[in-house]
């Protein structure tokens, strides 16, 4: 099937109880690794990039780079901008090839974000690319309840969906950014009553999870032991991220612990390897890291494998 925007795959994840992964990448090398991994177990899965990282990859070209390496991927998969700040900047990425685009106005006021995302969603349809909005804590409603300043108000979360038309929707319960998620392992929680009640708000809409990252203790431990200096980790537990795509929850994000993974396992074959200076020694033990990484959380997290048949 090759590359596809999101709709569709969305839609089969919310019916099947399964969420897409989509995985942060920097380079060509962990795109094939992602892609491999997918193909092989026959998962859906996004190829998630940021500003920064479509800079490095060279503008224009990506979608062109990515056609070729995946010229015998037969799984849907998506390219999907990664907290798009402007409509500028989505624009640009959809008329590059993009097929997917998220966009974040940060602080923006609620009337300026649904304008913006608006605008977002308007060109994107209209060029076959689909739209993820963002919708955290909201400061300048009035009234809202207490219990909705740290995390997304499901009434607001439906009036923002119904006018701006966007195709998912990232969502705060309890999850973040970061190396350190949460400031114990024993307060790790997610906020399912929320998903829950936009769930019935919202029924079939797909929502997203950011700051999904749940790095295990021995891909920490390579990082560390070949010159890196992550402490304090503390991810999201395998546990409730399952339950979170058996729910509404149809896209996870990872990157943390992809990256990782990726240049823990590139510092290994730099300490090891001393006769060698191809680049390749180096990058096929980072690109097989991440290809098993994937192919975890295929099976053990987003429950997608065999969902591409």
């Amino acid at each position: 099937m090759g590359i596809v925007n999101t709709k569709e795959m969305f839609k089969k994840a919310y019916e099947g109880g399964y969420a897409v992964g989509a995985f942060n990448v920097d380079s060509i090398p962990m795109c094939q690794a992602i892609l491999m991994a997918a193909e092989e177990l026959k998962s859906p899965v996004i190829l998630s990039i940021s500003k920064g990282s479509r800079e490095f990859m060279h503008p224009g070209n990506i979608k062109d780079m990515l056609s070729i390496v995946s010229k015998d991927i037969t799984i849907p998969f998506a390219i999907h901008l990664d907290h798009g700040t402007s409509f500028e900047i989505c624009k640009d990425v959809i008329d590059e090839g993009f097929t997917s685009v998220m966009i974040d106005t940060g602080d923006a006021p609620f009337e300026e974000t649904i304008a913006i995302t608006k605008k977002v969603v308007d060109y994107a349809h209209a060029h076959n690319a689909t739209v993820e909005g963002e919708l955290g804590p909201v400061a300048d409603i009035k009234g809202q309840d207490p219990i909705y300043y740290e995390f997304t108000n499901p009434e607001l979360a439906k009036e923002f969906v119904e006018r701006t038309g966007v195709d998912s929707l990232a969502v705060s319960v309890g999850t973040k950014h970061g190396s350190r998620k949460f400031e114990s392992k024993e307060s790790a929680t997610l906020r399912f009553d929320i998903m829950d009640k936009i769930a019935e708000l919202l029924p079939g809409f797909p929502l997203v999870l950011h700051g999904s990252s749940s790095i295990s203790d021995a891909i920490l431990k390579v990082f560390n032991d070949n010159g890196g200096k992550l402490n304090g980790y503390i991810g999201v537990p395998n546990a409730l991220l399952v339950e979170a795509s058996r729910k509404n929850v149809c896209k996870i994000n990872i990157g943390t612990d992809f990256r990782v993974t990726y240049v823990g396992a590139l510092r290994k074959s730099l300490n090891e390897i001393k006769d060698r200076f191809e680049p390749r020694n180096f990058l096929v033990p980072a690109r097989n890291a991440v290809y098993e990484l994937v192919k975890d959380k295929i099976v053990n997290e987003f429950n997608s494998y065999n969902k591409a048949i």
